[in-house]
């Protein structure tokens, strides 16, 4: 089973590899080291230090969210939660394709516990409530900005994309209040008839369904919008840290161009995708690209370096290690497959 997936795993992974190198070629070409270097040693290390701040407590917020749309089906402290997301964040940055949102969902798993498949529904409303807020950001700042015509053709198709995610999540949890609670035998012995993905897609359905009739749902997205202003906060700060003193409002927009640029799995901790996205927004402002190419180092080692450290230290107080989580996820994937019950 894993030699067959090999080869498709191979072949992203060449491509995230490949697309960074593309990125970076670009970003730093015509690029003389040293109007780079002498950009990076008028540091502001006081804002630079706020900024480091502001984005830890943004996690915290995520962990605060996902203590919320945890709550119906199990109970962990804030603290634990962030531990978990905190060696997610640091597993993505060292592993490709985005594997650190299994990691966190594994030892969570683990920590309550409960089934793998019964945590992932709370992480499909995370970025569900990430895509409204991130989606309304970018109307919003097509009101009082003049935006790129790619940024908002982005903000449009998350838009599209969001309502329909929106669409099929009351779909799953008005159904759900209806067959789950109402037939919920009729739903077992199906599942059971039609295997794996059946069995998959109902406990999606449960999981969608107890986290959509909790009040706490609502908590939630307005902790999603605190977790959002942080992060453009960190991001704005860390400008003026480098000695880029442009408006709130522009880093916003900056902010905005490198999330939804970075959003797509690709080499691990983004690298290339998050310096080119930064060069490509700040230079719609004027900035001139040495500028531009010398704070995309500084603002993906400022917030970047923290959550290594941090990440770090949250895998080893968790008792396991990275190749445990990856063989632990995929021995529950295989057990899943064969309709066997996960401990």
């Amino acid at each position: 089973m894993r030699t067959g997936g090999l080869f498709p795993r191979l072949i992203k992974t060449m491509f995230g590899y490949l697309l960074a190198a593309a990125c970076l070629a670009w970003v730093f070409h015509d690029i003389q080291i040293s109007k780079l270097l002498q950009g990076m040693t008028n540091i502001h290390w006081g804002w630079a230090a706020l900024a480091i701040v502001l984005d830890i407590v943004s996690y915290v917020c995520q962990g605060l969210r996902w203590q919320l749309l945890l709550q119906p089906i199990g109970s962990l402290t804030l603290s634990r939660l962030t531990q978990a997301i905190y060696v997610g964040l640091f597993a993505s940055e060292v592993l490709p394709m985005r594997l650190g949102e299994l990691a966190r969902a594994y030892l969570v798993s683990r920590w309550v516990p409960i089934q793998f498949s019964f945590i992932i529904p709370s992480m499909v409303v995370e970025r569900l409530l990430d895509g409204v807020w991130l989606a309304l950001a970018i109307g919003l700042m097509a009101i009082f900005f003049p935006l790129p015509k790619d940024l908002l053709k982005a903000g449009d198709i998350l838009g599209v994309i969001v309502l329909i995610g929106a669409g099929l999540f009351l779909y799953a949890v008005l159904r759900s209040r209806q067959a789950l609670l109402e037939h919920a035998p009729a739903i077992g012995a199906m599942q059971e008839e039609s295997g794996f993905m059946s069995s998959l897609i109902g406990r999606l359905a449960r999981g969608l369904q107890q986290i959509g009739m909790s009040r706490l749902l609502y908590t939630a997205f307005a902790v999603s919008l605190l977790l959002l202003v942080f992060q453009c906060l960190a991001f704005w700060l860390a400008m003026w840290a480098y000695g880029l003193p442009l408006s709130l409002w522009a880093g916003v927009v900056v902010f905005l161009i490198v999330h939804l640029g970075t959003a797509i799995p690709n080499a691990p901790g983004n690298i290339g995708t998050y310096q080119f996205f930064c060069v490509v927004g700040l230079t719609l402002f004027g900035v001139e690209k040495h500028l531009a190419t010398g704070f995309s180092v500084v603002v993906f080692v400022l917030l970047t370096a923290p959550l290594w450290a941090i990440g770090f230290l949250a895998l080893s107080l968790s008792g396991t290690t990275l190749y445990t989580i990856r063989d632990g996820i995929n021995k529950i994937m295989i057990r899943d497959k064969q309709g066997q019950q996960v401990e």
